[in-house]
């Protein structure tokens, strides 16, 4: 079974990624630390020295790459991922169950101030525009989120609630 997590920056791909990975006994892959391994660079130097088409070009490369793969892994996609290319028809081509951790913008808003000097995409953002910065991102990006084969609605959701909410709609969907 492969997992592909996805949604916003912030919605918790990696923490419960991680989370379900262990669960289930399987790894857990962060599509941009493995781009980052890859390339042996970091992804802010990689879009400085070689620009962002390039990187969304190994992007797609290492997706469809991973995605390949006869093992089963969780794999934590970047917040764009999905909505650059043909990333999308990657994942929905794939033998892989993709699951949107979608929030709402308020509510992520309020996770992501938390972090913003780790997030260089919101660091100069004032903390009282985040939330329409990140409304006018999902409004771009739910296009590609919504074609995730299951949704789940994180909002006022604890970690272990969110693993377990996840592992019963993993049970109880068709697994592709």
């Amino acid at each position: 079974m492969k997992i592909i997590l996805m949604g916003y920056m912030g919605s918790g791909k990696s923490t419960l990624g991680k989370a379900l990975a262990n669960a289930k006994n399987i790894p857990f892959i962060d599509l941009d630390d493995y781009i980052a391994e890859r390339e042996n660079s970091s992804i802010p130097h990689i879009f400085k020295t070689k620009g962002e088409i390039y990187f969304r070009k190994k992007e797609a490369e290492y997706l469809q790459e991973l995605l390949q793969n006869p093992n089963d892994f969780v794999l934590a996609l970047g917040g764009g991922s999905p909505c650059f290319g043909n990333n999308i028809s990657i994942i929905k081509t794939a033998d892989a169950t993709s699951i949107y951790l979608k929030y709402q913008p308020k509510n992520l808003a309020l996770r992501l101030i938390k972090e913003k000097t780790h997030r260089p995409m919101i660091t100069d953002i004032n903390d009282d525009e985040l939330e329409d910065f990140i409304r006018k991102h999902l409004f771009e990006r739910n296009p590609f989120y919504m074609q995730a084969d299951c949704l789940i609605t994180m909002d006022n959701l604890s970690e272990d609630e969110s693993l377990r909410l996840l592992l019963d709609k993993l049970a109880n969907e068709p697994i592709i």
